[in-house]
């Protein structure tokens, strides 16, 4: 069957292209991390909570796909070298959805994480509300003025915070109450994973952000000084993981959240030959980029899980 480019079919799958669905996998990854720390300290994972506050956590991530194009939309016609992973979904640029469209879009599902939160905070309280909302605000202004947290140099970072930082602390709060050292050592090498990732899906939009006046950490600090911070912070991201054990993350997590360590050395090898500014080499840096933070935030969760869940045991985050 052959659909037409402007019919309702092709108008609905541009809108859901538009959102990039791929990239929600992250907000499950890091929410379950820190529900997964929470189960290993000794606390049942309720199932309504859990999916209350799992919907805030994709409902704003949602939201920060359709704001970043609709906010970004002349920059990214000013790309000639997007990728998959970085320059927009060039959805609206294809004209099959208007800009407007993107923004109730948008709208509309952080009204959606806003009520999962009120439902958070009736079932499980305060802290992990309080830790969503300020995630849910600073997804939105990530791409949004008045901040543009995006063209302001501190986008990259804002985004390690929020996704790797914010989302794990919430999930393990939902469950608890409260907050602990050890999730809190958990999230550390995957905030600098989080950060390096950014720069790699930033670089080859650095031309395009540079004319538009979008200030990025790569625009600001330049590309070979952002290769070199885009290194450092891999390096730092696993030379941790030791002090790590000794303040209380257990030796089998850091076991195998070093398992990816190979890898990140090949990255950041490439990227200190060059490939940050090789149009043909741009979408694989950004691919292992991606890959190592969400390999390495799955190598976490399992062991956690394996660390917890003995065969035969029911999973408490069957518990109703």
């Amino acid at each position: 069957m052959i659909v037409r480019r402007n019919s309702i079919p092709a108008r609905l799958w541009a809108l859901i292209r538009l959102g990039r669905p791929l990239f929600l996998a992250g907000g499950f990854i890091f929410y379950g991390l820190g529900a997964a720390v929470a189960a290993y300290d000794g606390y049942p994972i309720l199932l309504l909570p859990y999916l209350l506050g799992q919907t805030a956590v994709t409902a704003a991530q949602w939201m920060t796909h359709y704001c970043n194009d609709y906010f970004d939309v002349e920059v990214d016609r000013l790309n000639r070298t997007p990728t998959h992973w970085s320059g927009g979904s060039r959805v609206l640029l294809e004209g099959l959805v208007r800009p407007r469209t993107a923004l109730i879009a948008a709208q509309v599902l952080g009204g959606v994480a806003l009520a999962a939160t009120g439902g958070v905070a009736l079932m499980s309280g305060l802290l992990p509300a309080g830790l969503m909302l300020l995630a849910i605000v600073a997804a939105w202004e990530y791409s949004a003025p008045p901040l543009r947290l995006a063209a302001s140099g501190f986008g990259e970072l804002a985004v390690a915070l929020t996704v790797t930082g914010l989302t794990p602390l919430a999930g393990y709060a939902a469950a608890t109450g409260g907050l602990s050292t050890r999730v809190a050592l958990t999230i550390i090498p995957l905030c600098f994973l989080q950060f390096a990732m950014m720069l790699t899906v930033t670089f080859p939009d650095a031309r395009a952000d540079t004319i538009a006046g979008k200030g990025t950490l790569v625009v600001r600090l330049g590309g070979v000084q952002a290769a070199r911070v885009h290194n450092a912070a891999l390096i730092v991201a696993y030379l941790v993981l030791p002090l790590l054990v000794f303040f209380g993350l257990p030796p089998f997590v850091a076991l195998a959240m070093a398992l990816t360590a190979p890898v990140a050395l090949w990255q950041a090898w490439r990227v200190s030959r060059g490939a940050w500014q090789d149009p043909a080499r741009q979408e694989s840096v950004a691919f292992w980029g991606i890959g190592l933070l969400v390999g390495t935030g799955l190598l976490a969760l399992a062991a956690f899980a394996l660390l917890t869940w003995q065969p035969g045991s029911i999973p408490s985050a069957l518990l109703l």
